[in-house]
Formats: structure tokens, C-alpha cells, sequence
């Protein structure tokens, strides 16, 4: 089987990325599949210690970005030691058991126990990040990280309407079933797949090292700090609308109009998003790695910001709705380019020190995102919100183009065949 595998997918890091990019788009199908309906599930299941279903609830998702925040950067450091594949393994297949006894959960507190339990072991997207990253040559990993960041939007636009299929069709407990499913399948895919050369032995991987040296290397490389610091603002600002996107569309589809449901609507315009992205982040990866990826942030944050800004002055669902598809594709040049970039700035060998580290930053984002955003809400109205996140992509854009070291771009086809011929 592996050797049908390697025939179809072809040779060398490509095979790696495309088979990275299946599994992704499988383990993010599975991830968001559970989304809609986490909240309705523990209010199925109920508290055995007269715990409310609200901070429940706010546990479930919360929870797991904590401690996905603190366990990344050690998975990251064992990956650059023992293997980056070996690390997606444990992510997809552990993340598999724990969604499969999810579905056994008897109260809403065994739920938020496993849902710790998942933020500990998993951390599929950044170990994929890790392996494509070591694998793909320098000059293509802005298309590399492209192609990942498609199949990650791509599994988010579609997760939520076959979970809530699903759900609907057979119960709550039945689309852990399909999440655990697809994991376990996306773990196959990439232990029969994909082959990986051990790590090297290197002082910098010694086991006398120590961790917070090894982060102080990562962190005092030029463009580092300020890439990782774009990394959580981006993920900050995206985030900060989601817990009240729903109540905005109520408020704008109580004045007619749209002739759907608050819910379905509400899937359509975060899905639509997701979409575009899928549909923009390869091309702008690609086209990073020719003409810098530094010039490709500045100008889709800058584009962002102000596609948050309008979403903020809607007056219809529509309104919102074609802006979120235009937002998507802006965010197709911020979220794969960030990567990229990252990749560019540290050495080669430290990729899943790298990506663990970047990882907790996004789990932290998420963490505080919805806090932020709601509290902005509460006291500003619906509308601030969105108009606080296009302050938070000025910012990006500021500074991808003040702080951030430019990377040497690619040299095209015709530089090299004249560098040939002058050789």
C-alpha cells in the first residue's frame, strides 16, 4: 500500500505536501464538524455538580486552547529530536481516541475534562506545519504553506454543515464517530504515505540543552517576534467576531430580506470565508515566494482592515455576507504568508520547535478572542467589534511594513537559465 502510495502522490517533498494537504483538509473536516453543536451537547448531557451550562459550555472551547497553548511548545521540541512524523501521528491518532470517547461522555464536566485532554495531544495544524516546512525547499514555502493553510480552510467551511448534518440525522454522540473516523483515517494516510528522515543529531537539539534556551534561539532570530506577534493579532482579530456574528445577523435579518434562518444564514457567512480563503491562499503563497512575502502581508492586511471596517457599516445580511467572502481572500495572503515567513527566518532543523511555539500563540489568541470580542460588544454595541478588528489589521500591515525583515524572494525560471549560461 505505501508503495501505491508513493506512485500516486509522486516523489520527494511534493508527495509529503500533498498527502500533508489531504490529511489537513480531513482533520479539519473532523475538528470543526463538532463546533455547531458543542454548546446543545452539554446542554444534552447536563452538570452532575450543579455547575452552570453557560461557563460549561464556555469550558468546552476555551479549555482545550489552554492547554493546546501549553503543551505545543514541548511537542514542537520532541519533534525536532525524534520526528515531525512520528508527531502527527500522535496528534491524529490520540486525537481520534479522545473524540471517540467523547461520544461516551456521560456530563458536561467529563466533556470538559476530555476536551483538556484533546488540547494536550493534539495540535494536528502546527505538526503538519513542522513536517511540510522541513521538507519543502526554502524558495517553495510560501506555495508549501499555502497549499496546507487551503486544506485547513477548506475542512472548516465544510466541518460544521456535515457535523450538523449529521447531528441532526443521528444525534450528537454519532458525529464524534465521524470526527474520530476521519482522524484516525487522516493518521493512516500520513504513517503509510509519507516517509521522513530521523533528525540529525545537533547541538541544538542535544538533550543538554535546555527549553528555554532553545526558545531564547527561536525568539532572538531577526523577524521572529515580530512574525509571531502578527500571528496572534491575526488570529485575535478574526476571531473577535465569531461569538457575535450570530446576534449581528439576528439584528440584520430581523429587518427581512434574506429569506433564511438566523442559523443557517450565520453558517453561510463564516463558511463563505473559509471558502475564499481555500480558494486565495495558494495562489498568494505562490506569489510570495516571487515577489516577497513581507509585500503580500502589508497589502492583504491592509485589505482586511478595511473589509472589517465596511462589515461594521452593513445594513444588510447580503452586505455582510459579500464582504466575508472578500475578507477571506485577503486572509489568504495573511495566514499562510506568516508561516512562511517563519520559515524563512530560523534555521533548518528547529521547524517543530518553530511551529509548537507558533502554535501556542494561536492557541492563546483563540483563548482570548472570544472574551475580547464579546466584551467589546457588551459595552460598545454589535458593531464595535468589527470595527475593532480592522484597527487590529492596520496594525498587521504596519507592521509587516516597518518591522519585518524582507526575505530574498525566489529567482525565476529565466534568472536561473541565465545564471546557467553565464556559469
Amino acid at each position: 500500500m505505501g508503495r501505491r502510495l508513493r506512485g500516486l502522490w509522486g516523489e520527494g517533498w511534493q508527495r509529503t505536501l500533498y498527502i500533508a494537504f489531504f490529511a489537513q483538509l480531513m482533520t479539519a473536516v473532523g475538528f470543526s464538524s463538532i463546533f455547531p453543536f458543542l454548546p446543545l451537547y452539554v446542554k444534552e448531557l447536563g452538570s452532575t455538580t450543579g455547575t452552570s451550562l453557560e461557563l460549561l459550555a464556555g469550558l468546552v472551547f476555551s479549555g482545550q486552547a489552554l492547554t493546546m497553548m501549553i503543551a505545543s511548545p514541548f511537542w514542537g521540541m520532541l519533534a525536532d529530536r525524534f520526528g515531525r512524523k512520528l508527531m502527527v501521528e500522535r496528534a491524529m491518532f490520540g486525537g481520534s481516541l479522545i473524540l471517540l470517547w467523547m461520544a461516551f461522555a456521560r456530563s458536561a464536566e467529563e466533556l470538559v475534562l476530555l476536551r483538556l485532554v484533546q488540547g494536550l495531544i493534539t495540535g494536528t495544524v502546527s505538526a503538519l506545519n513542522a513536517l511540510v516546512a522541513a521538507a519543502a525547499p526554502r524558495e517553495r514555502v510560501g506555495y508549501a504553506m499555502g497549499l496546507l493553510q487551503s486544506g485547513l480552510a477548506g475542512g472548516v467551511a465544510l466541518g460544521p454543515l456535515i457535523g450538523g448534518t449529521v447531528a441532526d440525522l443521528l444525534g450528537y454522540r454519532a458525529a464524534f464517530y465521524v470526527t474520530a473516523s476521519l482522524l484516525f483515517l487522516a493518521g493512516v494516510l500520513v504513517l503509510v504515505g509519507i516517509r521522513e528522515q530521523k533528525p540529525a543529531p545537533s547541538a541544538e537539539a542535544d538533550e543538554t540543552q535546555g527549553v528555554l534556551k532553545l526558545w531564547h534561539d527561536v525568539l532572538s532570530s531577526p523577524g521572529v517576534r515580530v512574525a509571531y506577534l502578527m500571528r496572534f493579532l491575526t488570529q485575535l482579530g478574526r476571531m473577535m467576531v465569531i461569538p457575535v456574528m450570530p446576534l449581528f445577523l439576528a439584528m440584520l435579518l430581523a429587518r427581512g430580506g434574506v429569506g433564511l434562518g438566523v442559523n443557517t444564514f450565520t453558517g453561510l457567512v463564516i463558511g463563505i470565508a473559509s471558502a475564499t480563503t481555500t480558494a486565495s491562499a495558494v495562489y498568494l503563497g505562490k506569489l510570495g515566494d516571487r515577489i516577497g512575502h513581507r509585500r503580500i502581508v502589508t497589502i492583504c492586511a491592509a485589505l482586511a482592515a478595511l473589509l472589517y471596517g465596511l462589515q461594521s457599516l452593513v445594513t444588510s445580511g447580503w452586505q455582510l455576507l459579500a464582504l466575508q467572502a472578500l475578507v477571506g481572500i485577503a486572509l489568504g495572503g495573511v495566514m499562510p504568508t506568516v508561516g512562511a515567513l517563519l520559515a524563512g527566518y530560523t534555521r533548518p532543523g528547529i521547524e517543530g520547535t518553530v511551529y509548537g511555539l507558533d502554535n501556542t500563540i494561536v492557541s492563546g489568541a483563540r483563548a482570548v478572542a472570544p472574551l475580547a470580542g464579546s466584551a467589546v460588544a457588551l459595552w460598545l454595541g454589535l458593531r464595535a467589534p468589527f470595527a475593532v478588528t480592522a484597527a487590529v489589521f492596520v496594525l498587521v500591515s504596519l507592521l509587516a511594513a516597518w518591522r519585518l525583515p524582507e526575505l530574498t524572494p525566489a529567482p525565476t525560471e529565466e534568472e536561473l537559465v541565465s545564471l546557467e549560461k553565464k556559469t
